[in-house]
């Protein structure tokens, strides 16, 4: 058994806030994440009342000993004696009030430091698109686009209707890993008509250009495009655009990251050291912008022969302990066999969800988990906002 967000949360409707209602009902349960034996868990009190006095140090430290007492509980009963949690008390702005561990305090009052930095006030954002998420990573290769559009279609089958956009100037993806090379772009009264393709619209540089010439621009050359394609784009009502940013965080995946008001981004990863490294980089520059980091992903966690053995050739689990280090939520492990390389490839990305087309059954469950999870977190983060609340009809 293993302990997930899941359990902790249900755990929580347990825990009453003095207004009479359980923390979660109440939307004061900002962000939760789990990894083996530790977690965290990050709780606004005054979550909906933003004039409302945070509450004395005395009524949070008794608070935080009951949230950790029904979390320890939640952690025994999935078989984990000795859970290492950290709470976290938030105001409004996301500044940290009081951590306490063991529902002791640990530290003094102290600040966010990605909140020292909002994102850009001159950034927008798209007409008719509810969540715009970036998906970016620290270093080329491990996958970035892989996990953009798998996520894409992966929404798109639950039924949401999904933009996404390959923010990859110098490298676009998407040609290829979404079957475009036959297809015409078409411009209708001034704007770019996305593709559609496995039930998710997308729009790419790669067939804006020649793709057997290089593109050489400098940096203002591929943000104007990359604005171009925001804006200009007849994206319609989108519940998500996943936007596939350029790997690093040098100019180009900064200012793109600036240019338009993100409701969140995925940091991807693989196991690797080098690559983890990299990869708190791409953390900390989202953070410096105020941008939420909605989850990590490890992509090429494994690898899955045709025997159906199991091979850790980077070594499993480093962008989970990664993730936990760093208080951000893991959204999952995504493994990698000879199907998820071959239906890319030849743009098929919606045969990696069927286990005949697949490999079998473990890439596909693991691309329906780390959906779960994702969907999971965004809704946490806009009840962190204040933007949704869950409401209870009794009848």
């Amino acid at each position: 058994m293993a302990l997930t967000k899941d359990h902790i949360l249900d755990a929580l409707r347990g825990v009453m806030h003095p207004s009479g209602e359980d923390l979660v009902a109440r939307g004061c349960v900002i962000n939760i994440a789990v990894c083996d034996d530790q977690a965290s868990v990050r709780v606004c009190m005054t979550q909906g009342e933003p004039n409302t006095p945070q509450p004395e140090k005395a009524q949070l430290t008794r608070m935080g000993s009951v949230i950790d007492a029904t979390v320890r509980g939640a952690a025994s009963e999935q078989g984990i004696a000795n859970l290492q949690l950290i709470t976290e008390f938030v105001d409004h702005g996301g500044n940290v009030v009081m951590r306490l561990s063991g529902g002791k305090v640990t530290t003094p009052e102290s600040k966010r430091p990605e909140q020292d930095t909002p994102q850009n006030k001159d950034a927008t954002g798209v007409p008719g698109v509810k969540h715009i998420i970036a998906v970016g990573a620290g270093k080329g290769g491990v996958g970035k686009s892989t996990v953009a559009v798998n996520l894409a279609v992966g929404l798109a089958r639950k039924g949401h209707a999904v933009g996404l956009l390959d923010g990859d100037i110098y490298g676009p993806s998407l040609p290829t890993m979404m079957g475009l090379d036959a297809m015409e772009q078409q411009v209708l009264e001034g704007a770019l008509q996305p593709f559609y393709v496995h039930g998710v619209k997308c729009i790419t540089m790669g067939k804006l250009v020649d793709t057997d010439k290089p593109l050489i621009w400098r940096g203002p050359m591929a943000h104007g495009a990359f604005n171009q394609l925001v804006e200009r784009t007849q994206w319609g009502e989108l519940d998500y655009l996943i936007i596939d940013l350029p790997p690093g965080t040098g100019d180009v995946p900064l200012t793109l990251a600036q240019s338009v008001q993100l409701a969140g981004a995925v940091v991807v990863c693989t196991p690797q050291k080098v690559a983890q490294d990299d990869a708190v980089r791409a953390s900390g520059m989202f953070e410096s912008l105020g941008v939420e980091v909605l989850g990590v992903v490890e992509n090429m966690s494994f690898f899955i022969g045709d025997d159906g053995k199991e091979y850790d050739i980077f070594g499993r689990g480093g962008a989970q302990t990664m993730a936990q280090k760093l208080g951000h939520p893991f959204l999952g492990a995504v493994p990698i066999n000879m199907a998820l390389r071959s239906n890319g490839d030849s743009g098929r990305p919606s045969d990696n969800f069927d286990p005949k087309t697949a490999g079998g059954e473990a890439l596909p469950k693991a691309l329906e988990s780390m959906v779960d999870q994702f969907e999971a977190q965004v809704t946490l983060a806009q009840m962190g906002k204040g933007a949704s609340k869950p409401t209870l009809s009794i009848s």
